[in-house]
């Protein structure tokens, strides 16, 4: 398992939480407005920090922290995965960990051990669209409904989140998505904004009174809807 990046601490990575982001190299998806692209398509030219370092880091804030937040990349693509958690938990962390929902088996088993508090699952687009948001032609849809239905039963605290860009996104995408979650705990839409570490550069966000009305078009189907990234 590869670390490429460790932000010591944050306010917003893991809601109601301080805590401390660790971020796993390499992908299975390609979406084009991914803006850790640099984690995606090269992560073995980034910085690799040792895992204990990061526990190290971990042990002497203790008190301090109250979480930690893993993503990526997408860090259900590894084995280890479980293992380096469960150090994480012996330390008295709560554990969010952000996933594109690729790896349902590990989802669940990592639910199943207690090994995580939170999920925050990338809804990419509707499925219609799905293989363009992730950069990959017919992508076989199986595994990305297993964990969607999972978490709709709520075996654990978690929210849906989607990054929307003007060129991957209309109305009847966001219709169809809210369709789709129909039910869910928490959905958030995030406002596209160009990194500099984007995989396909030049995309476009919304306007802001697009993504209230998109909010707007989701009430029907999820009860708590809201934007992030933008004021």
């Amino acid at each position: 398992m590869q670390i490429n990046g460790l932000n010591k601490t944050t306010l917003l990575d893991y809601p109601k939480h301080l805590a401390a982001t660790i971020f796993i190299g390499g992908c299975n998806f390609r979406c084009p407005f991914c803006h850790n692209a640099s984690l995606v398509l090269d992560s073995k030219s980034q910085p690799n920090i040792p895992i204990d370092e990061v526990l190290s880091f971990l042990q002497k804030r203790r008190g301090i922290l109250e979480g930690v937040c893993i993503t990526g990349g997408e860090p259900t693509l590894y084995k280890e995965l479980p293992d380096f958690i469960h150090k994480i938990k012996s330390l008295g962390y709560r554990v969010k960990l952000d996933t594109n929902g690729s790896n349902p088996t590990m989802l669940k088993d990592l639910v199943d051990k207690h090994l995580i508090d939170y999920v925050a699952m990338d809804i990419k687009n509707s499925k219609k669209h799905y293989p363009m948001s992730i950069g990959i032609s017919n992508y076989t849809m199986e595994n990305i409904e297993k964990s969607v239905s999972y978490l709709l039963s709520e075996p654990i605290d978690y929210e849906f989140r989607t990054t929307i860009v003007e060129e991957h996104h209309s109305e009847e995408d966001i219709i169809s998505i809210g369709q789709w979650i129909k039910g869910a705990r928490a959905y958030y839409l995030q406002a596209y904004v160009d990194s500099g570490d984007i995989i396909t550069p030049g995309l476009h966000g919304h306007s802001k009174d697009t993504l209230l009305h998109y909010v707007q078009l989701l009430t029907p189907y999820v009860s708590k809807v809201s934007l992030r990234g933008i004021n």
